[in-house]
């Protein structure tokens, strides 16, 4: 019996300036597998949008700190191909959060990062990742 699970959310754009965006989320034993992405597919059709995705644009591993502690836990970057850091500070929030390993993979075009509402981008998308987490039945 396999308790891994897979699940694709479509992130609807807040904002006519920033792009849609697609989450998958692959649960695993004490850890979770997270890509976040910009995607042209439609609702409909967000299980697709890995496919054409990178998952090496900026994916990063964070462990959970020591319970009780308010540090965060260890974390590296697996791959980046851009400056950016996100995924390396996200998957920290998210593994001191959430208590488990976190690998996350973000792939979000630094064109759309560096815009003015490029940190606007990445905090709506961090919030749907906690929903995500938090809410293991949603899916799209």
């Amino acid at each position: 019996m396999s308790s891994i699970k897979t699940r694709t959310i479509y992130i609807s754009p807040s904002d006519r300036e920033l792009p849609a965006l697609a989450l998958q989320v692959t649960s695993l034993t004490d850890s979770y597998m997270v890509w976040l992405g910009v995607t042209e597919e439609p609702p409909e059709a967000v299980k697709n949008a890995a496919r054409s995705g990178s998952l090496c644009r900026d994916w990063a591993c964070a462990m959970p700190s020591s319970p009780g502690s308010r540090v965060a836990g260890p974390a590296t970057p697996l791959f980046r191909s851009t400056g950016s850091d996100v995924a390396l500070s996200m998957a920290q929030r998210l593994a001191t959060r959430f208590h488990k390993q976190i690998f996350l993979s973000v792939d979000i075009p630094s064109v759309y990062l560096a815009t003015p509402h490029g940190s606007r981008l990445l905090l709506e998308a961090e919030k749907e990742i906690v929903g995500a987490l938090r809410n293991p039945e949603s899916s799209t």
